[in-house]
């Protein structure tokens, strides 16, 4: 059988490895406006087209904890698939705008990966993770930490379930 991609596991990480997305996401007015409903934003500049476009921006922005989140969601293959749960985020920098329409990549480094001093079957991680637009322009940047499963840890053991079928027949 041919082994399958599991994500990465603590064994996995050193510091100054680069993982880049293998997709890109394009953010649209409708996954704009949806979030700012959902997270009860009221500001203006990012569903009320009128009103943005009286701005220096010239059209409603794309909200940036939407940003966040789907940069974040785009590292997960990369970095966290494996991982018990996510420790923090710092230093957030949003140095360009998002509009709807574009699409972003994100492209995380290692900055540094060890063994929990608590917790035999996890690590912790830390990486500084980008997101970059079409143009080739970072839209934002932040650093996370997060725990992650060793290998060999229990719980990251395949979840797929058996079968009775036998393909070699």
């Amino acid at each position: 059988m041919t082994e399958q991609w599991r994500g990465r596991f603590l064994e996995d990480f050193a510091a100054g490895d680069v993982y880049r997305s293998r997709l890109g996401r394009t953010v649209t007015e409708t996954d704009n406006i949806w979030f700012t409903l959902l997270t009860m934003n009221t500001n203006q500049m990012h569903f009320n087209r009128p009103f943005a476009e009286r701005t220096e921006f010239g059209q409603p922005l794309v909200v940036s904890s939407l940003t966040l989140a789907i940069v974040l969601g785009l590292s997960v293959a990369d970095t966290s698939e494996n991982a018990v749960a996510n420790l923090g985020w710092d230093e957030i920098k949003l140095p360009k705008p998002v509009y709807a329409g574009d699409t972003i990549w994100a492209e995380s480094e290692v900055l540094s990966a060890r063994e929990s001093k608590s917790r035999p079957s996890v690590g912790i991680v830390a990486v500084r993770t980008r997101g970059i637009n079409q143009r080739g322009e970072v839209v934002i940047e932040f650093k996370r930490t997060f725990m992650v499963y060793k290998r060999d840890a229990r719980e990251a053991s395949p979840a797929f379930p058996g079968t009775d079928t036998d393909w070699s027949v």
